[in-house]
């Protein structure tokens, strides 16, 4: 196990792991959000046959003359059993097949109408002008998809337009948290001298939500070493990923790096050199991962940025999870003290990054309104206004 580890190592060493994913099989009502576990090909050619793109008059540009005898009509949903006859025009409306013979259709504004037929000026049009070819999407087995890509609501118009009705993506890992400490309560409760209400639970679970991740089974522990023990064993025997607060630092009722080690628990590392969340531990059993946080929400939130939501990003199917996050200007001077990395509370505003006051580990008033953490590494110890730094927003 590495201890006190710079912040880029520790990304980098959980950047190697070799993390196994699950695939299952969606509808594409549920499968928002997921990621494809394999590349998906085009079942059929789309659209399938040759089709008005306008609400107008089908053609045959070989004719000649400005005008036409109307002769039919055809409807969209309607498939036409008859051929074009030479000097005629078809009535033909938006997604209509186009009738053997047609290669043009002439949009219904260019058109005047005189009894049964129709003229226009030919200068105007260009043949196969307003005609969708059938294939013209896609043809049957050709790549749409390629595995890693995440499904938005655009991806399932494409996989419906192709009669898709399930797809095999990356299953979201099973995750279990684990929150530590006698003096936490739940809100709605009357706090008793000493207490404080539980904040990292709903946090942990809003931000868990954000990547897709529901079924999140949650477990609290008492300051016992025994219980501790057990409860990591019980939370392991369904976790892929692990999270716990508190519990990690070197107090006297902090069990947690026993407990972990008494269940088989590999640490990574221990401690990193930055601020908030210096007492992190990150460690794997197996395939499982295991992620001891610190206690204060503050610390909890930073840490989970970091590193958790990467790796978890990582084992849903996002082939850029460890991405470098985009830079942006400074608003402020800002003066750093020791030697740490430091992630501070800001927010985004017109494309600069404005640092919140209220930078104390315990202060959530900042959490309540940044879009983000701001990264300023150890080697800095000020940086001016305008300098580029490291941004990660949210989600």
């Amino acid at each position: 196990m590495k201890e006190f580890v710079a912040v880029q190592e520790a990304k980098k060493i959980l950047q190697g792991l070799s993390l196994s994913r699950k695939k299952v099989k969606l509808p594409l009502q549920k499968a928002l959000g997921y990621w494809t576990a394999s590349p998906i090909h085009a079942p059929m050619q789309v659209p399938s046959f040759d089709n008005s793109g306008m609400d107008g008059y089908a053609i045959a540009w070989a004719d000649e003359g400005e005008s036409r005898l109307l002769a039919q009509v055809v409807q969209a949903g309607v498939y036409p059993d008859f051929s074009l006859q030479k000097g005629t025009a078809v009535r033909i409306f938006t997604g209509a097949p186009v009738p053997q013979g047609a290669d043009t259709v002439v949009q219904q504004e260019w058109v005047q109408i005189e009894g049964n037929r129709i003229f226009f000026e030919r200068e105007k049009l260009n043949q196969g002008m307003n005609l969708r070819r059938a294939g013209s999407q896609c043809e049957q087995g050709q790549l749409i998809l390629s595995e890693g890509t995440r499904i938005t609501p655009g991806t399932l118009g494409l996989l419906a337009s192709l009669g898709i009705e399930e797809i095999s993506v990356v299953a979201a890992p099973q995750v279990s948290i684990i929150l530590t400490g006698d003096e936490v309560v739940e809100p709605g409760q009357a706090l008793q001298p000493g207490q404080i209400y539980n904040a990292n639970g709903p946090a942990l679970l809003g931000y868990l939500s954000q990547l897709g991740i529901m079924d999140v089974k949650v477990f609290k522990v008492k300051d016992d070493s025994a219980e501790v023990i057990r409860v990591i064993r019980e939370a392991l025997s369904s976790a892929e990923v692990l999270l716990l607060t508190g519990g990690i630092s070197v107090g006297d009722y902090d069990f947690v790096q026993a407990g972990l080690a008494e269940n088989g628990v590999e640490a990574l590392f221990y401690k990193v050199k930055q601020k908030p969340g210096k007492p992190l531990l990150a460690g794997f059993k197996a395939n499982q991962l295991v992620f001891a946080l610190p206690g204060n929400p503050a610390s909890v939130l930073s840490c989970f940025m970091q590193y958790v939501k990467p790796c978890l990003q990582q084992l849903l199917g996002d082939a850029n999870a460890w991405q470098a996050p985009q830079t942006y200007p400074l608003a402020q001077h800002w003066k750093k003290e020791g030697s740490l990395t430091v992630f501070l509370k800001a927010r985004l505003v017109e494309g600069q990054i404005h640092i919140l006051p209220g930078q104390e580990s315990f202060n959530l008033l900042s959490f309540g309104i940044a879009d983000g953490l701001v990264e300023v590494g150890e080697h800095l110890s000020e940086v001016e206004a305008g300098t580029s730094l490291p941004f990660y927003p949210w989600i």
